[in-house]
């Protein structure tokens, strides 16, 4: 499903992380300190990295803004540690990180981090895609997908450009929604999860931007 590096100089978590990744279907690389982690960063190109701050030579902070300073921070990161103060949680947020795990890591917890982690890069791959229209003013929105296996129905949707922000942005957001109540079955809950909305405010959404829920559940 994806590429993973992670970055911990504990052989347990190491290991751990591994299992419980490779076990979700995703592919992982293992760095032991920042050294290897540059090493993996510019031959596997991940798709997501766990990075632990506390490490010997360099922290992964440290290394956080070294691959910000060098254009090199073009994936999502999640920093972990089970020693880190607030105060350097935030840090790395400011930095880049998307989010930050406290040691002892849950398997909820990860799971979690690494699914919104992963949903948006794809979002981001679809913005990219769509900023540069010189010829049309039409976007397909297939280039959402183009990593997903599972046959969805119903997603091939169009965006006119040439619309007010605001109506573009509800587009999206509705195809976004549509395609998630698709590939989990018009399951609320899932979709909840997958979308990392509370479900009293997906429901709201779903309303707002007229999603007919019927729809998915005939699909299912």
């Amino acid at each position: 499903m994806a590429n993973i590096l992670v970055v911990d100089d504990e052989l347990g978590i190491r290991d751990l992380l591994s299992e419980i990744l490779f076990d979700e279907g995703h592919q992982v690389e293992l760095a032991e300190n920042a050294a290897q982690a540059r090493e993996a960063r510019l031959n596997m190109r991940p798709d997501l990295v766990l990075l632990d701050i506390w490490m010997p030579d360099t922290d992964g902070v440290s290394l956080l803004k070294e691959w910000a300073a060098s254009g090199l921070l073009t994936m999502p990161v999640i920093m972990m540690s089970g020693h880190a103060t607030i105060d350097t949680a935030v840090e790395a947020v400011k930095i880049g990180a998307q989010a930050f795990l406290e040691k002892p890591i849950t398997l909820q917890k990860l799971l979690k981090a690494v699914e919104q982690g992963l949903a948006r890069v794809q979002v981001q791959q679809a913005m990219l895609a769509a900023a540069p229209q010189p010829l049309s003013s039409t976007l397909s929105i297939s280039s959402l997908v183009v990593h997903e296996t599972v046959a969805t129905p119903d997603v091939q949707q169009s965006f006119e450009l040439d619309r007010p922000l605001r109506e573009a942005r509800d587009a999206f957001e509705k195809a976004y929604f549509e395609f998630h109540l698709a590939h989990e079955a018009g399951s609320m809950t899932r979709v909840a999860e997958k979308t990392g909305l509370e479900r009293t405010h997906l429901y709201r959404k779903l309303k707002q931007l007229g999603v007919d829920l019927t729809r998915s559940k005939r699909h299912s």
